[in-house]
């Protein structure tokens, strides 16, 4: 196939990287060889652009001294290493003598070219690993050197946001909400302990789901719920008409205790789970499609027809499920 036509600027920029090959003898072998070619031509782009700043900043550019019209002049050059995707960079960032100069691409603290790199960190604290796991981790597949205190500057930058989140006002009256929580193992203190993660979901009365709130606690209690009720409701939830839970002990008296007109309602998964706990592996695919006839019914007529063909075909085996 054809190369297809390409913008001279494409074809101007191939012609000087084929030069500046031949001319250097690179020979590009790896990923590695070509973060290195990379990094020099990052260089090279963001150093020009940051001398036509000062040029616009002094309103004459280098050696042009006949239009020169101010007191500042240039002041050489100050070294500043950036961290980039591939790989530390060094770059030549211009000085004007009076320090006015502020670069615009390049702000005089920071110290990454994109937010990439910030949002590669932050991927990797959200997974779970410590601040010197990322450290060593970017050090071997990125080669960038970033402090353990760098790290840390940076994911501090999302707990104002994720407060911001855990504290928003909330519906008045949500449709259903689901509560339950899901037990992951993380990493605390240099070991790894199980945790319980609190969710709440919402729908509210048009019908747009929200994730009302994620807590951790040490494991699932009715006593966290309770905490949690009270916390949607100082955040402007006033009722909830369904509450879909789980079975565990001691939650519908929570809920009600806060939601008092709530109606409270099994999750299906959870019934579901409960029903086939006991079944036989050769019978649960053939068990839970006839289960599903009757839970997936439209009407609850319906339902009820299908639960009686359920109980003919399945009770003899399984009595407990019908009841």
């Amino acid at each position: 196939m054809a190369r297809r036509k390409e913008s001279p600027q494409k074809a101007a920029m191939r012609e000087m990287m084929r030069g500046y090959l031949k001319e250097n003898d690179i020979s590009i072998k790896d990923g590695t060889d070509v973060n290195a070619v990379m990094r020099d031509m990052m260089s090279v782009l963001l150093e020009g652009v940051l001398d036509e700043e000062l040029d616009e900043e002094l309103g004459y550019s280098k050696y042009d001294y006949r239009n020169k019209d101010t007191d500042n002049s240039r002041n050489g050059h100050s070294s500043k290493t950036m961290h980039t995707s591939y790989g530390d960079m060094e770059m030549a960032v211009p000085r004007d003598r009076n320090g006015e100069y502020e670069p615009r691409l390049i702000k005089k603290y920071q110290n990454t070219v994109t937010q990439d790199m910030e949002e590669k960190i932050l991927s990797m604290y959200a997974k779970g690993m410590t601040t010197g796991d990322i450290e060593s981790h970017m050090k071997e597949l990125c080669d960038i050197d970033i402090s353990d205190s760098t790290i840390s500057r940076i994911t501090d930058k999302i707990l104002p946001i994720v407060k911001e989140w855990q504290e928003r006002p909330l519906e008045e009256v949500y449709a259903v909400v689901f509560m339950d929580a899901i037990h992951y193992h993380v990493r605390s203190e240099g070991r790894i302990v199980k945790r319980a993660v609190y969710i709440a979901l919402g729908i509210d009365m048009n019908g747009r789901k929200d994730v009302l709130g994620m807590y951790v606690g040490e494991n699932e209690s009715a006593k966290f719920w309770l905490s949690i009720m009270n916390g949607l409701k100082n955040r402007g939830v006033e009722d909830i008409l369904i509450a879909c839970v789980d079975g565990l002990t001691g939650f519908p008296q929570a809920i009600e205790a806060v939601y008092p007109q709530t109606e409270i309602q099994q999750c299906i998964i959870h019934q579901i789970r409960n029903s086939t706990r006991f079944v036989s592996y050769k019978d649960i695919k053939k068990l839970m499609a006839d289960l599903k006839m009757v839970y997936a019914a439209p009407t609850e007529e319906t339902a009820l027809q299908e639960l009686e063909l359920f109980r003919d075909k399945w009770d003899v085996k399984y009595p407990k499920i019908y009841k």
